[in-house]
């Protein structure tokens, strides 16, 4: 089932005036109105390859920026990983340290009694 597109008021008009600037001699209106619905089933197959095309750039570009994103997205994962790691190095080193201050302390206190 083919959908049956009306062409607009302006495609009309444009292509009626084609047709009657290609006329040759003794033609008929009939056969000018044939060649004008001619041209005006050109112009509506051309403005549906125009949305197409236009609809394959805009998938294309999102396409494009889907992948960018994604790409980028590691890189901030790599930094946000280096990141976490200093701070859990730092972290695993505070418990040791006070530990070391804690018997140290306590070495002193009975060297001193």
């Amino acid at each position: 089932m083919k959908n049956k597109v009306t062409p607009s008021e302006e495609t009309q008009q444009q292509a009626m005036k084609i047709a009657k600037s290609i006329q040759k001699q003794g033609q008929t209106k009939e056969q000018t109105k044939l060649i004008s619905q001619g041209i005006e089933k050109g112009i509506a197959q051309y403005k549906k390859q125009q949305k197409e095309r236009n609809r394959q750039a805009d998938k294309a570009r999102k396409k494009s920026q889907k992948v960018k994103q994604v790409n980028d997205q590691p890189n901030q994962e790599s930094n946000t990983t280096q990141h976490s790691e200093k701070n859990e190095a730092k972290q695993s080193m505070l418990p040791w340290m006070l530990l070391v201050v804690s018997w140290a302390g306590f070495f002193t206190y009975l060297t001193q009694q």
